[in-house]
């Protein structure tokens, strides 16, 4: 009998582990056309109760090459709960004061306009009908007021005037255009004159906004929110809503070269004009939060003018003395936006740390911080305190980003979506490994492994070495619908990284310390890097390994073409910074080639050739694929075009692949599908199968 049941369990156990097997077998590898096709969670907004949260939903529509926007509403006190769909072609859910309805943006009239929904669903209500699109929007505490910003000609007194001239400009048959000042063209677009600017309007009692809009920032000659990446974070209403505050840089001519954002207030019934409150710092000042007493403002402030990277520090104006305090002097990270509890007691901010992206808690009269979510990358996120419950969004590089609830401590961190489970499961993946060495001057710093997808200990395989953009940036515990490790790890590569002196979330000081050194520390850091990777993961193949990387990445890429190029069976180029010199006077944003080269190129030329890969063109010689887009006016076609020029001239084998329609980025989701084909296409050629056992590599001594 005992014989029997050991039989039988034994053959259980064989048929589960084939079938396993076999369920296993069903996966593929992760890849491009897996992840574009990927739903994007996005804005959480708790409903007034906390009860239920509404949130974006971005899909692909592969056909028409382009994103599809909808909103879900989940109930929260509900166990197993499913989202539901309230609306499509709508994005960012703004929850009425008492409730009742969803505020969105849509362009279902035809232009982007705000509009309302039931919370039970139903018929959408245009709630705005502008001649100009709306472009972001933020409701009063009341609930009687909407503010919502709009790009205008500050010299016309109405919307209609604005209209009036754009459509005058398009009947015109002569299509030049002449300017006296810089912006020129800015991110991806040019200038055509008009500024962002923030109106108040008053809802009638069917919630639609009444007559026309108040112009709080009528006389600002600047944007709000900024350009080209800025949002409703940068306004906010006080507590009773009488007055707005908000951030703006008015810098004239200057404005390029220029990071001085101040804080201005401006009653919301535009009764007087907007008023500087922190004139006295040229640096950037930001994302004003008033406290719910009304006395206090709390805001971000950087410290250096001219530094986009500067450490942003937390502080505190006291409203009624304009005095103002440092909250945080003893924390060593820099937030990027800031929310306050509806008590007034804790501020709430996201911030690189350690190679992570996660939530804080700052007190908000002490500035002691705690640490909420720990791991991964948090996006958006919102608080209902009266029920200790917090929402947000959090991915890592190994997850595309889902809705997850926690407590206000930090506890109980609990996943409420899977919006992509029924995609993930037909992949694998490549799991993550960190580690840290000693790096320049033999200080810490970080990188992390991603295996391959199909990963057998027993095997070797090729390198994806990836650096990263920013500089100062970091490649983090995130998920990435651009450079996601995880596409090349589908491919059969294992992916390296190296978050070297510069990169963001260890410090101000490392941050700091790749000004005026591109080519220097962090190269050491990258060599040092790939060494102590090689020493300890033996299955990384040193003899098939290629580095990639965009932006400064690229820069990294041209320079050690001809510095570095031992290791590489090839390279890979995306929108690479080529001529340093020429670089200053063809980017958008001058104040970030100043700041990092010491001074502007004719005052210190020397600055600008001490890292300059042009200079060693001589020395190149490994095979290079060049990506470069049209409308990248953050670091123009030019300079793509110049590298790929060099590679042919010099007889180096060599591909130039440029997008018409993209810009510092490629998001159009089946170029994003050419961009990696290409890519991995390239990675393939030049890394085949040696046919080698996997064995410590002897050559590391020849190629360091």
């Amino acid at each position: 009998m005992i014989k029997q049941a050991f039989l039988a369990l034994s053959l259980c156990v064989v048929f589960f582990q084939a079938s396993a097997a076999d369920k296993a077998s069903d996966k593929h590898p992760f890849n491009v056309r897996d992840l574009v096709m990927l739903k994007r969670v996005s804005d959480p907004h708790l409903a007034p109760d906390g009860g239920t949260v509404a949130f974006s939903v971005r899909s692909t529509d592969y056909a028409a090459n382009k994103g599809r926007y909808a909103i879900d509403v989940l109930d929260l006190n509900k166990h197993d709960a499913t989202p539901r769909q309230l609306v499509d072609n709508a994005s960012s859910p703004r929850w009425s004061r008492d409730g009742s309805r969803v505020y969105f943006l849509s362009s279902r009239s035809g232009s982007s306009q705000l509009w309302w929904i039931s919370a039970q669903g139903g018929t959408p209500v245009q709630a705005s009908n502008y001649p100009l699109d709306v472009t972001t929007f933020k409701l009063s505490p009341d609930g009687l007021h909407v503010a919502v910003t709009m790009d205008a000609f500050t010299d016309c007194a109405t919307l209609s005037c604005t209209r009036k001239r754009l459509d005058a400009r398009a009947a015109d048959k002569a299509s030049g255009t002449l300017y006296t000042k810089l912006f020129v063209r800015h991110w991806d677009t040019w200038s055509d004159g008009r500024r962002s600017q923030l109106y108040v309007a008053a809802l009638d009692g069917s919630g639609r906004a009444m007559g026309e809009p108040v112009h709080i920032s009528r006389g600002i000659d600047g944007d709000i929110p900024s350009k080209p990446f800025g949002d409703d974070g940068e306004y906010s209403f006080s507590p009773h809503g009488d007055a707005l505050y908000f951030d703006v840089r008015i810098a004239g001519r200057t404005e390029p070269w220029s990071t001085n954002f101040d804080i201005y207030r401006a009653p919301a019934d535009g009764s007087a004009p907007p008023k500087n409150l922190t004139a006295a710092n040229k640096a950037w000042d930001g994302w004003p939060v008033a406290s719910p007493d009304g006395k206090s403002l709390y805001y971000l402030a950087q410290k250096v003018p001219g530094s986009e990277s500067d450490r942003f520090a937390i502080m505190k104006m006291d409203l009624s003395t304009g005095e103002t305090q440092e909250l945080d002097k003893d924390w060593d990270r820099s937030p990027g936006s800031l929310s306050i509890s509806s008590d007034g007691k804790t501020l709430f901010a996201t911030a690189d740390d350690e190679g992570q992206h996660p939530l804080f808690a700052i007190d908000a009269n002490d500035g002691g911080v705690d640490q909420i979510v720990s791991d991964g990358h948090v996006g958006g996120y919102d608080v209902a305190l009266g029920i200790n419950r917090i929402v947000l969004v959090r991915d890592s590089l190994v997850a595309p980003g889902d809705l997850y609830v926690a407590r206000t401590n930090g506890r109980d961190l609990e996943q409420v979506t899977h919006v992509n489970a029924q995609a993930l499961a037909k992949v694998s993946m490549g799991e993550p490994r960190w580690f840290t060495f000693k790096g320049w001057n033999d200080e810490k710093v970080q990188g992390y492994v991603v295996t391959p997808a199909d990963f057998d200990s027993d095997k070797t395989y090729p390198v994806a070495f990836i650096i990263h953009g920013g500089p100062q940036g970091a490649m983090t515990n995130s998920w990435s619908y651009r450079w996601n490790p995880q596409t090349y790890a589908g491919q059969g590569f294992a992916v390296v990284t190296i978050n070297f002196h510069g990169s963001t979330g260890y410090g101000q000081k490392f941050t700091d310390s790749i000004s005026g050194d591109w080519g220097g520390k962090p190269l050491d850091d990258l060599k040092a890097g790939w060494k102590y990777a090689l020493d300890k993961y033996d299955f990384l193949d040193g003899d098939r390994a290629c580095a990639l990387g965009a932006s400064y990445g690229g820069y990294m890429v041209y320079w050690i073409a001809g510095v570095w190029n031992k290791p590489w069976k090839c390279l890979i180029d995306h929108d690479g910074v080529f001529d340093a010199r020429m670089m200053y006077y063809a980017t958008d944003e001058l104040w970030f080639e100043e700041r990092e080269n010491g001074g502007m190129q004719f005052q210190v030329p020397q600055n600008y050739e001490k890292f300059n890969p042009i200079d060693h063109v001589k020395d190149w010689r490994v095979p290079m694929l060049v990506v470069h887009s049209a409308h990248d006016y953050r670091i123009p076609l030019t300079q793509g075009l110049g590298a790929f020029t060099a590679l042919q001239r010099r007889g180096i084998p060599s591909e130039f692949l440029t997008f018409p329609d993209e810009n510092h980025w490629v998001l159009k989701p089946h170029n994003s599908v050419q961009w990696h084909d290409t890519v991995n296409a390239w990675l393939k050629r030049w890394t085949p199968e040696t046919g080698k056992s996997k064995k410590k590599q002897s050559f590391l001594k020849r190629i360091m």
